[in-house]
């Protein structure tokens, strides 16, 4: 998939010379995308492939430069980003409403989290969502409460970070340690006397981090609104539509018609109505919280 994609070369002047080369990619009408979406979904077709690749490589340069703070090659968290959007385009469905960006957006951040995890020697892949919450605002939070001084966290400030993320204070006082002891905040990121210390970092990736953060909540939110939006079908009407829509292997109607007993087009029909009623759903779920009295 998508073979053309520029590279980002080491070196002075290379981020420039990249960004240069990917604002030449035009952005694509909501139309356009949709049917070089089709195409690719239908036929594997590689240039429609590339061109969506192409058109979306400015949204994941915006997105990687968010985690510059983390000290990491800036053209490598680009290129983790690329995969990121490369497995978007596989697996984006054009026939659900939303347009690329919107999905691609989390296998981009996704994609340059768990590279940014490789990479840290205080962290391994087999740490849990909540580890990786904490790892990636535990910087942030700090600097709220004044509490950047090296060593271990007062008591009252454990129990504040703690409650704010959803984690033990025991892993509070564990991640700040082996945050503590990886780098001081004062060490300098690279050996070049102008390169700046960590600290310098902090402003700038704690607003990218809240609103990553943010982003996950209302994805989530999301979650939660179709799955209980789809209490409205009946057995039959599910299993379709999560065969149909939700699943990464999509059934054919020729495999759903076999398994019901019934004709392809009704099987279409049925597809058609069960969307409807999960997305009225979905609707009457947003206008409901959208009308809550704020906290």
């Amino acid at each position: 998939m998508a073979q053309n994609v520029p590279t980002l070369t080491a070196g002075e002047g290379g981020l420039s010379r990249y960004l240069d080369e990917i604002r030449k990619f035009p952005m694509l009408q909501p139309q356009e995308e949709y049917m070089l979406a089709k195409r690719y979904k239908e036929h594997e077709d590689p240039e429609a492939a590339e061109r969506l690749v192409n058109s979306h490589l400015r949204l994941v340069a915006k997105i990687a430069m968010g985690y510059r703070g983390y000290g990491l090659p800036i053209g490598e968290v680009v290129s983790e980003g690329n995969v990121g959007l490369m497995q978007a385009v596989k697996r984006f469905e054009p026939d659900k409403g939303f347009r690329l960006a919107t999905y691609a957006m989390w296998w981009i951040k996704a994609a340059i989290q768990e590279y940014i995890l490789r990479s840290w020697s205080l962290v391994k892949m087999g740490t849990t969502a909540n580890q990786k919450r904490l790892f990636f605002n535990l910087r942030r939070l700090k600097g709220k409460i004044q509490a950047l001084d090296e060593g271990d966290l007062k008591p009252h400030q454990v129990t504040e970070i703690a409650t704010k993320l959803g984690v033990s204070e025991e892993e509070v006082i564990s991640m700040n340690r082996r945050l503590g002891g990886d780098a001081s905040l004062n060490a300098p990121v690279r050996a070049e006397a102008d390169a700046g210390e960590w600290q310098d970092w902090l402003v700038d990736e704690s607003d990218s981090q809240e609103t990553m953060l943010a982003k996950q909540e209302e994805l989530d939110l999301r979650r939660k609104m179709l799955s209980e939006a789809m209490d409205v079908l009946n057995e039959r009407e599910r299993r379709i539509f999560e065969a149909r829509r939700l699943s990464e292997d999509p059934m054919t109607l020729e495999d759903l018609s076999g398994e019901f007993g019934v004709s392809r087009e009704r099987v279409r029909q049925i597809e058609v109505r069960a969307f409807e009623k999960v997305q009225k759903a979905v609707r009457n779920s947003a206008r409901s919280l959208d009308q809550q009295p704020s906290a």
